[in-house]
């Protein structure tokens, strides 16, 4: 079994180091155990395998076999000729489900926060008036928020919204409250599906300063638009998230037929900032 001794990893003497888990996967889980309690941070290079084969008293190619295992689960990025690194912190991010982004982070244990850049009444332009099914020039609810993931700008969320289904709610604020929440309790307008297109493109000179990011740098984008049970639109927001932050996944299964009629695109509007 592996302890810490203060300066690494080792085996406890007087105890049989082929127990039933294999010999790169304790390795893999010690190294995996400093990552997770932050003595090896995002960023820090790992001693080289000669280093680690001493440390831990296995040959090389188990140190390889249990860095490779790391590596593919996404805690760790070999550079050749260079060295590997513990990699920034990634945050899955689901997208076969409707979740707000503070109910989905608190789910896995981490501390949302909102910076509130903007929250004002608009009119609706041509693009809001299609997207909401609104008439031209109709107020729409316009809210602009950094979210930040254990205090670090992660994201920015722009949502609009009709404000004929929700007058009243820029008393709320929302640098605190859970935007779906209050749509849910005091509106009865519960979320319930959407239609959503992610993709890549290059971060604005604003986008990039809000998130603090470097020059020219991709962001992954989500257009959305959100419908109650009965099919009304009470969402249209567009987000970007730190590409170097987040995996989107889901769960595919094969079908028999692809239907060319659920492949749909939003219509993009590539002046909104």
């Amino acid at each position: 079994m592996l302890e810490w001794a203060g300066c690494g990893w080792f085996f406890r003497k007087g105890q049989d180091r082929m127990m039933n888990k294999a010999l790169y996967k304790q390795i893999g889980e010690s190294i995996l155990q400093q990552i997770q309690e932050g003595i090896l941070q995002p960023g820090a290079r790992l001693p080289s395998e000669h280093a680690l084969s001493e440390q831990y008293q296995a040959g090389r190619n188990t140190i390889r076999h249990a860095l490779r295992d790391l590596a593919a689960q996404g805690y760790l990025e070999t550079v050749q000729g260079v060295g590997t690194f513990v990699t920034e912190t990634h945050f899955p991010k689901t997208v076969e489900f409707l979740y707000g982004f503070s109910q989905e982070m608190a789910q896995r244990g981490k501390t949302v926060t909102s910076q509130l850049l903007e929250a004002s009444l608009i009119t609706a332009d041509p693009f809001l008036a299609r997207v909401l099914r609104q008439q031209l020039g109709a107020e729409v609810v316009f809210i602009n928020r950094l979210r930040e993931v254990d205090q670090k700008p992660v994201a920015i969320e722009r949502a609009y919204l009709p404000h004929e289904f929700c007058l009243g709610i820029l008393e709320h604020d929302f640098s605190k409250e859970s935007l779906y929440d209050v749509l849910s309790v005091q509106y009865n307008m519960k979320p319930d599906h959407a239609e959503q297109e992610i993709g890549a493109e290059l971060a604005t000179p604003r986008v990039a300063e809000l998130m603090e990011l470097e020059q020219p740098t991709s962001v992954l984008v989500i257009r959305r638009e959100t419908r109650t049970a009965d099919g009304r639109v009470i969402e249209y927001v567009e987000s970007e998230f730190r590409a170097d932050r987040f995996r989107f996944y889901t769960n595919l299964k094969a079908s028999a037929f692809s239907p060319t009629a659920i492949f749909q695109r939003f219509p993009i509007d590539t002046g909104r900032e």
